[in-house]
């Protein structure tokens, strides 16, 4: 048996520390627990946040208002270039979420795909590409549509809630949530109503 086989077996568990069992283990004495106070005695207990009488870290943070951080779209990135660099890609073909997730360009499927224009060096792909994305920007999309392939952009859950169609030239919100201010219909001037009035028979 050599050497590191036996520190592999021996250090494999990590020992126990043992308190109050002398002063010559390093942990007699007060046991770790210091000097009086709350902390030294038995069933002493306190929350996780408390610091003690000064004010909290949360309390520290300035605040201003309601943010919309939490409701904000992550999305897996995907270059045009890296696209059509990849093996297989290299001839066009169907690109979206699945088959970028096969080539290993973006992770997984967990969240919305965006593909973006950024081709390297040149301004023009030659390659046919079929692409479905939730995003798709005005660059890449014209790159794509100009090599003869074509785009398909799904959109996100805000998009369908909202009624936005991302494949047509309108992409203005349908469904809106608020109503419209709707300012009330001013009164003709009397005489532009004495003026549309029938004149009555003599």
């Amino acid at each position: 048996m050599m050497i590191h086989e036996i520190t592999e077996k021996v250090g494999k568990y990590k020992a126990r520390k043992r308190i109050g069992r002398g002063r010559g283990s390093g942990h007699g004495k007060t046991s770790g627990r210091g000097h009086k106070g709350a902390g030294s005695r038995s069933g002493y207990s306190r929350r996780a946040s408390s610091e003690g009488g000064q004010m909290p870290y949360f309390r520290r943070i300035p605040k201003s208002g309601f943010t919309n951080a939490n409701f904000k779209v992550r999305y897996w990135i995907a270059n045009l270039g890296d696209i059509i660099a990849h093996p297989d890609f290299a001839k066009g073909g169907e690109v979206n979420a699945e088959t970028l997730v096969k080539a290993g360009l973006i992770r997984d499927t967990k969240r919305p795909l965006k593909v973006l224009g950024d081709t390297g060096e040149s301004d023009t792909i030659k390659v046919k590409l079929t692409v479905t994305a939730a995003r798709v920007t005005d660059k890449a999309r014209a790159l794509i549509t100009d090599a003869g392939g074509s785009v398909h952009e799904d959109g996100t859950r805000r998009d369908r809630v909202r009624g936005v169609d991302r494949n047509s030239d309108d992409r203005s919100p349908k469904n809106l949530t608020k109503k419209l201010k709707r300012s009330r219909p001013k009164k003709a001037a009397p005489a532009a109503e004495e003026a549309a009035a029938p004149a009555e028979p003599s």
